[in-house]
């Protein structure tokens, strides 16, 4: 199949984030968006991961024009709020890399501390190794120009917070369309098939089209991977516990203490709720399973919480307006099809799969997935065997997501609910009916890598998110077996060589503490920054 001509169906962020990236990686190509004006968008990806920053940069985001436009604000981490027990407080999984000394294994030297000094708070973990943890701790931001938070780089290490609507029309309005992506304003009436895939589409506007190739980005609904082809969708409700979402737009109360530059996750009874700051409001949403609890049940435990929290003000008794805050009841469709790209059509953002809101992995799995698109389209003609690596890698890629995600939940040990009763005894190593035999030996990689950092030569650098959620939920490292195995391995002392590295630590915790007291608050400079006028 040729791909000079091509289709996106369904605008929204992921359509828009895939004809950004198309015209912007072929700009000889026809590019069209099918929007329908009517159709509601989820909008749950108003959090992101530091990754975003490099496809914004790619596809050649103007970062003060975007900001404006979608009340924009710096994210420097993901705070988890009592995901290991009921009331054990809080810990962070800052972007970036931990500071490292030579070549000393940063991970190992905490959990050497933690392990001969006990009362260490798991909290010092993101303290100790990031430099950038004064700041977000602190609610301030600084880009580092002057160096003095080492090893800290506010480009790569920063992510965003933003109004997922605006974004999808800042993409159409800045970029695409000016850029020569057509944009129909209709809604699909009728899908002609043949044996290649999708032969035409029929538009309610009289019209109909034809393409090379369609991406289906109609959300849940997955209109052409799903509804018309019928690839099968494989369902990770065995791991993942949550299948619904409350979501609200609230103003803040105190933006000088509200605007924090990070997501806040807070575990409770049936689930967890998370906090997205913006420059002008939050947005919140709770999460949970309709099993344990109904959504009328779901959203009054919703409201009592943002109340516990000081986010809401309204009292309960004044319906009227905490019914015009509009909470929207998402159903959330937990997993992704066996194929994503099927004949001549690809899936990119919920029509392919979701995981769940945890680890701000909707928007990531867009721009992951549209990587590898543009390195396939790049062949003047496309095959199976492109098809099917294609396929390989993507899925690669969502299934460790899915496993990372999972973990949140397999190292938790609330047991304040049936609810997470029932999480700690779910069988975190199942395998899932993909046709894929390369990898599937690797199916339960994430899990094996999360346990192998348990061991001696584990807590791997290039773990990913594993060595902070796992130390977070108390997965320690370190106990007396190993510690004397590994003095008698290395013929060397280790509490010695840790009460040697303490004041050099504390040394540098201290210049990054006054480095932040002497930098903005994230609201003063992103006032000064973007929002003055």
């Amino acid at each position: 199949m040729k791909t000079k001509n091509i289709i996106v169906v369904g605008g929204g962020s992921a359509g828009w984030m895939t004809a950004t990236t198309l015209i912007k990686s072929f700009p000889d190509k026809k590019i069209r968006v099918i929007e329908p004006e009517d159709i509601p968008i989820v909008g749950v990806g108003e959090s992101t991961l530091a990754a975003i920053k490099h496809w914004a940069r790619y596809v050649g985001i103007n970062e003060e024009e975007f900001f404006k436009f979608t009340d924009a604000s710096y994210k420097m981490s993901i705070k988890f709020t009592d995901f290991y027990k009921k009331g054990s407080g809080s810990f962070h999984y800052p972007f970036g890399f931990p500071y490292k000394d030579g070549e000393r294994n940063p991970f190992t030297d905490w959990h050497f501390k933690k392990y001969f000094y006990p009362e260490t708070p798991i909290t010092d973990f993101a303290e100790q190794l990031f430099p950038q943890a004064q700041l977000f701790l602190n609610n301030k931001f600084n880009t580092n120009e002057n160096g003095e938070f080492d090893q800290y780089n506010s480009w790569s290490d920063v992510a965003y917070h933003f109004d997922a609507t605006k974004f999808g029309a800042y993409l159409r309005d800045k970029i695409c369309v000016p850029n020569g992506v057509g944009h129909i304003k209709a809604k699909v009436t009728n899908v002609i098939k043949n044996d290649d895939g999708i032969q035409r589409l029929e538009l309610d506007n009289g019209y109909s089209v034809d393409a090379d190739l369609f991406i289906d980005c109609t959300g849940f609904k997955s209109m052409l991977l799903g509804e018309h082809l019928e690839e099968p969708f494989e369902s990770y409700e065995d791991m993942l516990p949550n299948n619904r979402a409350w979501a609200v737009r609230l103003p803040y109360v105190d933006r000088s203490k509200e605007l924090e530059p990070y997501t806040n996750c807070i575990a409770h009874h049936n689930g967890w709720m998370w906090n997205i700051p913006l420059w002008s409001r939050l947005g919140c949403g709770f999460v949970y399973s309709d099993k344990y609890i109904s959504p009328e049940k779901a959203r009054v435990q919703f409201i009592d919480c943002l109340m516990d929290e000081g986010k809401l003000t309204i009292p309960r008794k004044n319906r009227e307006e905490l019914e015009a805050l509009e909470f929207r009841d998402i159903q959330m469709r937990v997993g992704i099809h066996s194929r994503t790209f099927v004949k001549n059509v690809v899936a990119i953002g919920l029509s392919a799969g979701f995981i769940e809101p945890l680890e701000s992995n909707g928007l990531f799995s867009v721009h992951e997935f549209l990587n590898n698109l543009v390195d396939l389209l790049n062949h003047e003609e496309i095959n199976q065997y492109h098809k099917d690596m294609y396929n390989i890698t993507v899925r690669d890629l969502y299934d460790n997501f899915a496993k990372f995600v999972a973990l949140h939940y397999a190292l938790s040990a609330r047991d304040d609910s049936q609810y997470w009763k029932d999480v700690r005894e779910r069988n975190f190593t199942c395998k899932w009916g993909d046709p894929y035999t390369p990898y599937n030996s690797r199916n339960d990689s994430f899990y094996n890598l999360s346990w192998r950092y348990m061991e001696e030569w584990g807590h791997p650098e290039d773990g990913a998110g594993i060595p902070y959620i796992s130390t977070g939920m108390n997965m320690l490292m370190m106990n007396r077996r190993r510690v004397e195995s590994l003095e008698t391995r290395w013929g060397e002392d280790i509490k010695s060589q840790v009460d040697a590295l303490m004041p050099l630590w504390k040394l540098r915790m201290r210049k990054w503490k006054e480095a932040a007291e002497n930098s903005p608050t994230l609201e003063e400079y992103l006032y000064e920054k973007f929002y003055k006028e």
